[in-house]
């Protein structure tokens, strides 16, 4: 078996906040999926590819599974349960600085029937000793049937290649299945679009984060220049403000934030040209959201 060429599919699950998305980031080793403290902050599937001279791991990035709230949260929960039922190998993510919790116990019985190899990740090591991991780790053996449990943290990179051996343990032998180099098959324009509302999401109060969906309506490269027209969309009127600031200030502070980590993406110069736009009660509107790409 040994020398033979794997690749397949990965994905992290975990409740919000498990550390999901910085894991993946850290793994791929370039900011591909959106990092927020909110919940709910993902909303589309990417994927990041991960080169080795002896696999390819190709990591799948879900939005988080809570109860649906909106005609938006049903579809998110579908996106979710589809993606699970094709992966080879699922991570549960489960913080070390949090009891397991109910949250834990519903996720692990939502994929305790599945055909992919389970794998629980102890994410945040860093952030606790070594008796209260230890401890984290024998509740988190309780919990299911595992093939591996794993302690990380992205933030100082421990473990980070064990878990990255472990997942591609799992995967089965295959050609690649991505050209070398390429390290996600996002189009450019959704990866920017996330960039902008992650941005716009920094800050603000609690009731916003579900209501703000972002378009890249344009995007014109001109002399190391990329010119990027964007609307960020918003529920309400009062919303709209909010995103907006006093004189304009919260949106011009969206702008720079965004522009910077845009910049690093395509390796250009940018020009962001933001509008802040109104589509009424829009989660919940099958019209608008097909229009805002869900």
């Amino acid at each position: 078996m040994t020398g033979e060429f794997r690749a397949g599919f990965a994905c992290f699950v975990g409740r919000p906040n498990a550390g999901k998305s910085t894991l993946m980031n850290a793994i791929v080793g370039q900011k591909i999926a959106i990092t927020s403290n909110r919940p709910q902050t993902t909303r589309h599937v990417i994927r990041g590819v991960l080169h080795r001279p002896d696999a390819q791991l190709i990591l799948v990035d879900t939005p988080g599974l809570h109860r649906p709230r909106t005609l938006l949260g049903e579809r998110l929960g579908d996106l979710v349960r589809q993606t699970w039922s094709e992966v080879d190998v699922i991570g549960l993510c489960m913080p070390a600085d949090e009891e397991v919790g109910r949250g834990d116990r519903f996720i692990a019985a939502e994929i305790a029937g599945l055909k992919a190899t389970l794998v629980a990740v102890v994410t945040k090591a860093d952030l606790v000793s070594r008796e209260k991991l230890a401890r984290r780790l024998l509740a988190v053996q309780e919990l299911g049937q595992f093939a591996d449990i794993v302690p990380v943290s992205a933030v100082t990179g421990a473990q980070l290649d064990e878990l990255t051996d472990v997942l591609v343990g799992h995967l089965p032998p295959s050609p690649r299945l991505y050209p070398d180099g390429m390290l996600t098959d996002e189009p450019e324009q959704v990866l920017i679009a996330e960039l902008v509302r992650e941005a716009a999401l920094e800050g603000v109060r609690d009731e916003l984060p579900h209501s703000i969906a972002v378009v890249v309506e344009e995007m014109i490269p001109e002399d190391g220049l990329t010119k990027i027209y964007a609307d960020v969309y918003v529920e309400r009127q009062s919303q709209k403000a909010i995103v907006i600031g006093a004189r304009g200030s919260r949106l011009k502070a969206v702008g720079t934030a965004a522009r910077t980590q845009i910049e690093e993406l395509l390796g250009t110069r940018v020009y962001l040209d933001l509008h802040v736009r109104v589509a009424k009660d829009w989660q919940r509107d099958p019209r608008q959201l097909r229009k805002l790409g869900f």
